[in-house]
């Protein structure tokens, strides 16, 4: 299977980063053929620009300058994001990189007269989510919500299409974690990612 994964963490030492060079690892020694886009590392822009803006709602989408993670979108049949919660959702690079690459014509069409969304993403089979959260999961789930799993989950997740299997892997309470909860967390992440 041809799968993309998209890591966004500016640091390379840290334990987010670990995790997406698990995630590939473990796919690659599975015998799947990976994508990998750290968008950090490879200096991807979140802001979206005024003529990206200006055309969201126009074919075809002005997205010239985003055009090669396009490509990649539309050709994987499975995608997992990895990637910190910070303030409940997503770096502001990953939020950049759905703005601007998700766009209309690209993840769904858009009737604005009826207000309805066609996906357009149905060559994605598989979308899954390897996360962290500095809060323990009672204050990102029952107190603040947890944003960004919905955005993901209810939002992203629906452009793949109506048959897409989906996974959500969080380690909660990072702000607490010790060596032992990283390493079984890791190690979670490796036997679910192996199943694929």
């Amino acid at each position: 299977m041809l799968i993309q994964v998209v890591h966004s963490h500016p640091l390379t030492d840290s334990y987010g980063h670990a995790l997406f060079a698990t995630v590939v690892t473990t796919l690659r020694q599975s015998g799947h053929q990976v994508v990998a886009t750290d968008l950090d590392r490879e200096g991807f822009d979140p802001a979206m620009r005024a003529d990206e803006r200006r055309g969201y709602y126009q074919r075809p989408y002005p997205g010239d300058a985003v055009a090669a993670y396009t490509t990649e979108l539309r050709r994987a049949e499975a995608i997992i994001f990895c990637f910190p919660q910070w303030w409940f959702s997503l770096p502001a690079t990953l939020k950049g990189y759905f703005d601007r690459v998700w766009a209309p014509g690209v993840a769904f069409e858009h009737d604005l007269a009826g207000g309805r969304i066609k996906p357009l993403l149905t060559n994605i089979r598989l979308f899954g989510v390897v996360t962290t959260y500095g809060s323990p999961w009672w204050l990102a789930r029952l107190v603040a919500g947890d944003p960004g799993r919905k955005v993901l989950m209810r939002a992203l997740k629906p452009m793949c299409g109506p048959g897409v299997r989906s996974f959500y892997l969080a380690h909660y309470d990072m702000d607490r974690s010790t060596a032992e909860s990283r390493k079984a967390f890791i190690e979670r992440v490796r036997t679910a990612i192996s199943r694929i």
